[in-house]
């Protein structure tokens, strides 16, 4: 019996969870139809496979068709979910894992043009800023019909073999009543008093305990202090907690701090890289010990450490690694064996929740397995034949080839013109905020020396030191140089720098300096930072409608609150043509891609993103020595087969390219170039 406290178990009601670590409530936007079908079962049994106590699953599963979903959640008002759920159930109980789901009325946080086209209802007739709908307000038979909603939906969960389920009450409807900011309401349900505000969900639970009894475990994700002027607060929200309490109706509490209506607001309940870890951890143990109650909480708790204090100092009793188990979903496993140095950490990129929130699927920026359990492993099989495996470039492709090829068991080199590893990631960290990135380099290099990888630093590869290698296959990941060639012009801009000559500190910003960021992406705003933060005169420019749409709702939120009180300003929809020497100063040939209309600015620098240029001078003079001519069978990587192309017999080794080298995308997709050729290689 281990005396760690993370590894104890606690009682829930009847319900023994096998330790204190859980997945908590969110929706990686993985049903098909709105239901849980294979994939969402997989992602949820490799993290219950690796011993997670409980797994909370769908953020968001809603109960009303007037609560149309606005990232691919559950519907769980249909009858055709209970199948798909007792497979998902029965997929997670095999492991042993406790299984629950988040059910939610949305409220105004939806749109009236998703799903049936119904007009969104709430308690408030003010719209919500981020999906702004302007909803109508509540009637007595809506609030009725929702009330019955919940009960269908929760007996619909607990005829699929869930062992509780949790309300979701933070910015959804549930909340939307119970908060001062928020409803605009009259009468039994009207926002006058605590007890009126929090009427329907007392009603909502009632009408659950009514249809499926005491026994079924019933929970609450809920905000216990919004921090804003005129809505909970602390105290009130001490309040509600206890009033839960003394209800007899809940089992446990999920506590949340904060709002979310807004991209800032929910960043500070869900914190991304470079702000504090477990801001709200405390606040949650005050809850605890005000009400007695089971208490769970989640909000940035990425490393072990941190976990095992939240439990071990009594402040919780379940605590959540969400986004960890994203990373790693076989972080339980590795605490239990004694390999903690050895989990892939969250570097709190939130590439996974911001995906959703544009329509995509939650993805891990650094384990392209997570969400292609189907396809992809998170542990890698030996190889029957060992090869020699050569590596050229130590950004996250290469060192993902790296190791991968050496799990299969091969004897791995790798070439890199550097003196260190980290490619691009290397001008990422040098963002104080952004400093957790280099985790993505630093946990592939010690997976790497684990399995005897050898490196060469400093050395430039040419086609010779490839060949006398001897190698079976060559990887070339040489990433990528900052493209300076705009595109209406034509050629190579000689007055323009590039992002990265700020970010690197090549070159020092000027004091009138444009951004053109035409990739949307992070560097054009790590620039525009760094040349603010320099006390210059910043414009960022853009041809697209929306500036920096690649950085997407979450990580925009702290650069805009570094350059808002600062001389920077964005300009949409005009396109940067020419660039030329005008004195000291230089002159931008500024268009548009609306009309023909042109004009002309000067700056004293011009920046320019717009992405990189492929390093792939060596894979071309490899190519004709392969014996695959550097091809891929594309349904062969997809489908997860051996690539075994062959153009010329006499090739001593297949070639290949990844990454950046192919060309411009980003890290995610450079770590699943590496995982996805190199599993079956």
């Amino acid at each position: 019996m281990s005396n760690d406290p993370l590894l104890q178990p606690y009682q829930l009601k009847h319900l023994t969870l096998r330790n204190r670590i859980m997945t908590t409530s969110h929706e990686p936007a993985y049903p098909e139809d709105g239901m849980p079908k294979e994939r969402y079962a997989a992602y949820h049994a490799e993290r219950a496979k690796a011993g997670v106590a409980l797994a909370m699953t769908a953020g968001s599963a809603a109960v009303s068709k007037d609560s149309p979903p606005v990232f691919n959640n559950i519907l769980a008002y249909k009858d055709e979910v209970v199948p798909w759920v007792r497979q998902l159930t029965d997929a997670c109980h095999d492991h042993g894992c406790a299984v629950m789901i988040q059910l939610t009325h949305l409220g105004r946080r939806t749109a009236w043009n998703k799903g049936d086209w119904l007009p969104s209802v709430s308690s408030s007739k003010h719209r919500e800023p981020a999906h702004r709908a302007f909803p109508k307000l509540a009637e007595d038979w809506d609030i009725e019909r929702i009330i019955t909603d919940f009960a269908d939906a929760t007996e619909r969960m607990k005829e699929g073999g869930m062992d509780g389920i949790e309300l979701q009450v933070y910015g959804h409807l549930l909340d939307q009543f119970w908060s001062p900011l928020t409803n605009d309401l009259d009468g039994p349900y009207g926002g006058g008093s605590l007890e009126t505000r929090m009427q329907l969900l007392m009603d909502v639970l009632g009408g659950i305990r009514k249809r499926v009894g005491d026994g079924f475990i019933v929970g609450l994700r809920y905000t216990a202090d919004e921090i804003e002027a005129g809505g909970i607060s602390e105290a009130e929200g001490v309040e509600i907690s206890k009033r839960l309490a003394e209800s007899g109706m809940v089992d446990f509490l999920n506590v949340v701090r904060g709002r979310i209506h807004t991209d800032p607001a929910m960043t500070d309940v869900i914190p991304v890289q470079g702000m504090k870890n477990a801001p709200h951890l405390d606040f949650a143990g005050q809850v605890k010990k005000v009400t007695g109650m089971p208490t769970f909480h989640a909000a940035k708790i990425p490393d072990v450490a941190t976990a095992r204090h939240a439990v071990q100092a009594g402040l919780l009793d379940m605590v959540g690694m969400t986004r960890a188990h994203m990373a790693d979903p076989h972080v339980v496993k590795k605490i239990m064996e004694g390999r903690e140095d050895d989990i892939r950490p969250c570097v709190g990129a939130t590439y996974c929740l911001d995906r959703i929130y544009q329509a995509g699927d939650a993805l891990c920026i650094h384990n392209a397995a997570t969400g292609r359990e189907l396809t992809m492993p998170h542990s890698i099989a030996p190889a029957q034949t060992r090869k020699k495996v050569v590596v050229i470039g130590a950004g996250p492709a290469g060192l993902e080839a790296a190791r991968v090829s050496a799990e299969r068991g091969h004897d791995v080199v790798v070439l890199e013109a550097q003196p260190d590893p980290g490619g691009q990631i290397r001008l990422t960290a040098q963002n104080p905020r952004r400093r957790e990135m280099i985790s993505i380099i630093d946990w592939r290099m010690a997976q790497c020396a684990a399995r005897d990888v050898e490196f060469r630093f400093n050395t430039w590869a040419e086609v010779e030191d490839v060949t006398a290698l001897n190698p079976d296959v060559v990887i070339v990941a040489t990433g990528g140089m900052p493209n300076t060639e705009l595109f209406e012009a034509g050629q190579e801009q000689a007055e323009v720098v590039s992002a990265w000559d700020i970010i690197a500190g090549d070159v020092k910003p000027g004091a009138q300096v444009l951004i053109y960021d035409e990739s949307g992406d992070h560097p054009g705003l790590m620039a525009a930072e760094i040349a603010a933060e320099a006390g210059s005169k910043v414009e960022v420019m853009t041809p697209d409608r929306t500036f920096a749409p690649d950085i997407m709702a979450m990580n925009l939120v702290p650069y805009m609150r570094a350059l808002q009180d600062k001389d920077v300003t964005f300009t949409v929809t005009r396109r940067l043509k020419d660039v030329q020497r005008d004195g000291n100063r230089l002159k931008a040939v500024i268009g548009t891609d609306y009309s023909d209309f042109t004009s002309e600015k000067t700056y004293d620098q011009v920046v320019v993103n717009y992405g990189t240029m492929p390093m792939d001078t060596l894979y071309f003079e490899l190519k004709p020595l392969s014996s695959n001519h550097g091809a891929v069978d594309y349904d062969a990587l997809i489908g997860g087969e051996v690539q075994s192309v062959t153009r010329n017999p006499d090739g001593p080794f297949q070639l290949f390219r990844i990454g950046d080298a192919v060309s411009a995308r980003n890290t995610h997709a450079a770590i699943y170039d590496a995982l996805r050729l190199m599993k079956d290689i």
